[in-house]
């Protein structure tokens, strides 16, 4: 099958390349590498720096026999969309939008899209399943429900049959070391412990220890990048097999891991201190977030391997302790 993804020299969009690659796929990847890394391409993948604002460019790119297309590409900062609202309305809304007129003007039907946990906001209730309210506290939330919202009205139109999954907490890297690639800036919390681990940082900080977890420190359900990957696989199999029925699914393990408890867990793998200061709570953070995928776990057969926490901290340190 001929799939076509955007923001696929990323970090997930990498991964996912690999893996349908590895299936018999043939890969076209579209990314501008204004987050991705041109390094992270598959040699045996086509690829085409563009971004999904130039209409030309994506018009011609996906022109050519696709049969499906993956939605990655996106700005996905939570804090940073708070601040640059139109950077984010720009590229997430107007950029999907290119893409989906595309993929109607074309006759393009099959559309995987990545969106997030953020859709959810807060939660009501554990573990979060699909029904829960859709209440982003963030801008960049947002974005991604109304990109979702657009999807099922083009498909409510007849125009495209969908799988969008939502990403809880991904992390990880491949066990086999072939993508090396790390994030520039991070601000999530597993790379930051690699960070501070490998002395890129000196210290880093822990928001808050008196929620009412075991250890007084937020708890997140994190999912290994290449279960991930693992997921995408199925759902191209499942759209090709369910034309009309489609799908939406949380992506996540339903089990949860406190800041404190992954800190001393890498500090067991590395064999060394990891430095860090109890600061303040941040206003908006829940004391707990983990999710249930039984709607993956019953559609698409989709059970996660390697998200377990040793997994995921080795295989990230793997890539980290070489920095």
């Amino acid at each position: 099958m001929n799939i076509f993804i955007t923001g696929g020299a990323g970090y997930i969009g990498s991964h996912v390349s690999m893996q349908l690659l590895n299936a018999g796929h043939d890969i076209t990847i579209y990314d501008d590498l204004s987050l991705g890394f041109e390094e992270n391409i598959d040699k045996r993948a086509v690829f085409i720096k563009g971004s999904t604002l130039d209409l030309k460019l994506l018009r011609n790119s996906l022109s050519d026999n696709i049969d499906l297309v993956i939605h990655l590409a996106a700005y996905k900062s939570a804090e940073e969309s708070m601040e640059l609202p139109l950077k984010y309305s720009n590229n997430n809304i107007n950029g999907s939008i290119n893409l989906l007129n595309v993929l109607v003007e074309l006759g393009i039907k099959n559309l995987i899209f990545s969106s997030t946990a953020g859709v959810y906001g807060n939660p009501n209730y554990l573990p979060v399943d699909e029904s829960h309210e859709l209440n982003p506290i963030n801008y960049y939330g947002y974005t991604k429900l109304t990109v979702e919202n657009l999807i099922q009205w083009y498909a409510r139109l007849g125009k495209l049959n969908y799988v969008i999954f939502r990403f809880f907490n991904a992390v990880g890297y491949d066990k086999k070391g072939s993508i090396r690639c790390v994030e520039k800036n991070p601000a999530n919390l597993l790379p930051i412990i690699m960070e501070t681990a490998n002395k890129t940082r000196k210290k880093m900080e822990v928001y808050g220890d008196t929620y009412d977890t075991s250890d007084g420190t937020g708890v997140r359900d994190y999912i290994h990048v290449s279960d991930l990957a693992t997921a995408h696989e199925k759902a191209v199999d499942y759209l090709l097999e369910n034309n009309n029925n489609n799908l939406i699914t949380n992506l996540a393990t339903g089990k949860g891991f406190s800041v404190l408890e992954i800190i001393n867990q890498a500090e067991d793998i590395i064999s060394c201190k990891i430095n860090y200061d109890i600061v303040n709570k941040r206003d908006g953070d829940a004391p707990k977030v983990i999710a249930s995928s039984n709607i993956a776990h019953d559609k698409l057969r989709w059970e996660p391997q390697f998200s377990d926490l040793e997994t995921i901290l080795q295989s990230m340190w793997n890539i980290y302790k070489g920095i």
